[in-house]
C-alpha cells in the first residue's frame, strides 16, 4: 500500500526550480538589452511550441515552426518602428490559425496574448528601467506565492471551480494582499520609481489591480489545458510543468501593464 500523497509534496522541487529562473531570470534582466531581448524571444518561443502541441496534441513541425517563428519575430520587433508590431503579431496569428485546425479559437485568443506580452516585456525593460521590470516579476510572485500557501493552508470555496478547480478565494484574496503589499513596498523604497509622484494608496491599488490580471492570466491558460484535456503545458520544469504554467501569470500582468502604458 502506498503511503498518501501530501498537498506539499512537490513544494521542495518547486522551490528549486524556482530558484533556477530566477537565477538565470535576474541575470538576463539586469543585462538589459539584446541579452533580454534573446532571452524573451527564447521564452515566447517555446510558449508558443507548448500552445500549438497542447492545441494538436502532436509534436510535429507546425508546433517547432511556428515557435520558432515568434521567437526570432520577437527578438526582431525591438528593433523595427512600433507601427509595424502588431500587424507582424497578426500575422503570425493568422498563419498559426490557418495551420491549426483543432481548438482554432483557442490559438485566435490566446496566441496574441503571449506574444504580445512578450513585446511588453521587452518594451518596459527597454522604456521603463530595470526597476518597472522587476516591480512586475514581484507582484506576480508575490500574488502567486501567497495564493499558493493560503490556498492549501486555509482552502475554502473555490474560486472558479469549472475552469480551475484547486484554486480558491482564500488564495485569490492573499494573492490580491501580496500585490498590494509589494507595490507598497516600492513605493517607499524607491521614491524615484514612478515618473510622477505617487499617493502610496493608488500603487497599492494598481498593484493588487496587476496581482488580479495575473490570476486572470492563470486562469486563461487553465482553460485552454482544459478543453485541450491536458493536465501541464509541457514538462519542462520539475514541479511546474511547462513554461505556460509557470508564466501564464505574468503574460496576464504584462498584458494590463501595456495596454495601460498606451493610453498614457
Amino acid at each position: 500500500m502506498s503511503a498518501p500523497t501530501s498537498k506539499w509534496d512537490d513544494l521542495w522541487v518547486r522551490i528549486a526550480s524556482a530558484a533556477a529562473m530566477l537565477a538565470i531570470g535576474g541575470v538576463e534582466v539586469w543585462l538589459g538589452g539584446l541579452w533580454f531581448h534573446v532571452f524573451a524571444g527564447l521564452l515566447i518561443g517555446v510558449m508558443i511550441w507548448e500552445l500549438v502541441r497542447m492545441l494538436t496534441g502532436k509534436g510535429d513541425g507546425r508546433a517547432a515552426q511556428l515557435g520558432a517563428l515568434s521567437g526570432a519575430v520577437m527578438i526582431a520587433l525591438n528593433y523595427v518602428p512600433g507601427i509595424v508590431v502588431l500587424p507582424v503579431i497578426a500575422g503570425i496569428v493568422a498563419l498559426g490559425a490557418v495551420l491549426i485546425r483543432s481548438y482554432r479559437k483557442s490559438w485566435l485568443l490566446y496566441a496574441p496574448m503571449i506574444l504580445l506580452a512578450g513585446y511588453s516585456l521587452c518594451w518596459m525593460r527597454d522604456g521603463l528601467g530595470v526597476e518597472f521590470l522587476i516591480w512586475l516579476l514581484c507582484v506576480v510572485i508575490a500574488s502567486d506565492v501567497a495564493g499558493y500557501f493560503a490556498g492549501r493552508m486555509i482552502g475554502g470555496p473555490k474560486f472558479w471551480p469549472a475552469i480551475s478547480p484547486k484554486k480558491t478565494w482564500s488564495g485569490t484574496v492573499a494573492g490580491w494582499i501580496g500585490a498590494g503589499l509589494v507595490g507598497l513596498y516600492f513605493v517607499h523604497v524607491f521614491s524615484d520609481f514612478f515618473e510622477k509622484p505617487a499617493q502610496p494608496l493608488t500603487v497599492v491599488v494598481f498593484s493588487m489591480f496587476v496581482g488580479f490580471a495575473a490570476q486572470m492570466g492563470d486562469i486563461a491558460e487553465s482553460a485552454i489545458k482544459r478543453r485541450a484535456g491536458v493536465k501541464d503545458s509541457s514538462s519542462l520544469i520539475p514541479g511546474h510543468g511547462g513554461l505556460l504554467d509557470r508564466f501564464d501569470g505574468l503574460i496576464g500582468g504584462a498584458l494590463v501593464v501595456l495596454v495601460l502604458g498606451l493610453f498614457q
